[in-house]
């Protein structure tokens, strides 16, 4: 029996973990999609059809002709050839093939472990939290393709943050779950006990980061300013008003957009230097080999973010600017979790 619980557990654990590996992978493609600007390519959700992808020429053709009915291609795209468009096609394609695969991937394996008995209740019970989690970032992603192909070029900005901040909640909760499941330790997250707090605020800093991150992506606003460290010949856009506040809250504006983006990249900068000097003054030894590994790749992630600026929004350099943003809230809440009580 115990033998037999001692297998369920590991494959547990393999299962949490491939899961996150898939939800890192798409996050990847979800990126590398919005980059290439290939996520309106395809106009219909196929929920359950659109498995295979197009195996003749007249499937090809029919879905081509669905694509040049959009804005974005009567606006952006008039000269596109259909060569040009089976690769923006692809990247949708695959987007939408991973999206699939972690629904399923995610709920067999969860019933199993489920009926089988040996997974703690408490485990089970944000597993299914995640796969309905899981079924409202398909809707969400379904909507912001919808905000792109009527009025606009692109898909919302708005929806576009939704639907990434959700993949990165997703990923959190698995990887809260793994660090749990582990150390055998059934931790809350929002726990807001006397030093819980510090940790949680820079978790918070960076998902807000995450927010405008993806406004920057959306309005394509890195495109605007591609200086650093000024924007332009300035610290704050001279293209901007100020002369009224409910202007600092126009998040339609891609230059002000920008600008938050940039100063709340110094502003954790700041709040690590400060949590750096909080945890060695409480010599907290236990989180100081955590604590050096997000100030590794938070150092890594502004040079990302200054080169992706500075190169002309290089797909490469944005791709991996991305791709440390999702390590670095990982290992902001691997610091967490050594701390939180």
């Amino acid at each position: 029996m115990f033998s037999n619980k001692k297998k369920i557990d590991n494959l547990f654990i393999y299962w949490l973990k491939t899961c996150l590996a898939i939800v890192f992978l798409i996050i990847i493609i979800g990126g590398l999609t919005r980059l290439t600007n290939s996520g309106l390519s395809i106009t219909e959700w196929e929920l359950f059809k659109g498995i295979l992808p197009p195996t003749n020429e007249t499937t090809w053709l029919l879905y081509f002709d669905q694509y040049k009915q959009i804005p974005q291609y009567k606006l952006v795209n008039l000269n596109m050839t259909i060569d040009e468009f089976k690769i923006i096609f692809y990247w949708e394609y695959v987007h939408r093939i991973l999206a699939r695969l972690i629904g399923l991937f995610f709920l067999i394996p969860l019933l199993f472990f489920y009926f089988s008995g040996h997974v703690n209740k408490k485990y089970i019970n944000i597993c299914f939290l995640i796969f309905i989690l899981i079924l409202l970032q398909g809707l969400v992603g379904w909507l912001m393709v919808k905000s792109g192909l009527t009025h606009n070029i692109t898909v919302s900005h708005y929806r576009l943050s939704i639907h990434l901040i959700i993949a990165f909640i997703i990923a959190s909760t698995i990887f809260w779950l793994i660090k749990s499941y582990i150390n055998q330790k059934k931790k809350n997250f929002f726990n807001f006990k006397k030093g819980n707090s510090p940790f949680l605020i820079l978790i918070f800093l960076i998902y807000l980061q995450v927010v405008f991150g993806a406004f920057v992506s959306g309005l394509d606003a890195g495109r605007i300013y591609q200086t650093w460290p000024l924007m332009g010949d300035t610290y704050f856009p001279n293209d901007f008003d100020i002369s009224f506040f409910k202007n600092l809250f126009d998040f339609n504006n891609h230059s002000l957009v920008q600008f938050y983006h940039r100063n709340l990249a110094y502003m954790i900068v700041i709040y690590t230097i400060f949590l750096t000097s909080y945890i060695y003054y409480k010599n907290l030894k236990n989180l100081f080999i955590p604590l050096k590994l997000l100030i590794i790749i938070l150092l890594f992630q502004i040079i990302l973010g200054i080169l992706t600026l500075v190169s002309g929004l290089n797909i490469y350099i944005a791709s991996l600017h991305q791709i440390s943003s999702v390590l670095l809230v990982l290992i902001a809440i691997n610091l967490y979790f050594f701390q939180a009580k």
